[in-house]
């Protein structure tokens, strides 16, 4: 399993970055081989993605979500293994750093030799990137979700 960590500062206040990365659907405005993401209810989404010509559809669960602090999910069923975790901190008034943590177990041998190439970590920056340059411009984020959700496997952490 490879590990991801990428950290963006944004030029937007906490609420307003967190209730951002709440909006599941909205993902594919700047997750590059993210196709769609459906929100099937509080804690699982659909995600279907196309890497590299090749194409999965997977779900997720969200495990532990926090408002304003956290949001940490896992795969659930399918053949696409990953766990991860993003983090809100605030940094002053107008400015927070978001902090996105994942495992990913690549499938089949082109994931795998992407994964060796550095395929997966590249990605995982350019995303954080888009997201910064998405959120700065006034995309997306009409509301969210400001729920809790506890972890139900008290293991589940990142």
């Amino acid at each position: 399993m490879s590990t991801v960590k990428e950290t963006v500062d944004v030029e937007v206040p906490l609420r307003r970055a967190y209730d951002q990365w709440t909006q599941f659907e909205n993902f594919p405005n700047f997750m590059e081989g993210v196709d769609e993401v459906t929100q099937l209810d509080d804690r699982h989404n659909h995600w279907t993605t196309s890497i590299g010509g090749v194409r999965r559809e997977f779900d997720t669960e969200i495990v532990d979500q926090l408002a304003d602090d956290r949001i940490t999910w896992r795969s659930v069923g399918g053949d696409t293994q990953q766990r991860g975790s993003v983090r809100f901190e605030r940094l002053d008034d107008t400015h927070t750093r978001v902090e996105l943590t994942m495992d990913v177990e690549p499938t089949g041998a082109a994931e795998k030799g992407a994964d060796a190439l550095g395929v997966i970590n590249h990605r995982v920056k350019g995303d954080m990137r888009r997201f910064k340059d998405y959120i700065e411009s006034g995309g997306g984020e009409a509301g969210g979700w400001r729920g809790r959700i506890r972890p139900q496997d008290p293991g589940m952490t990142l």
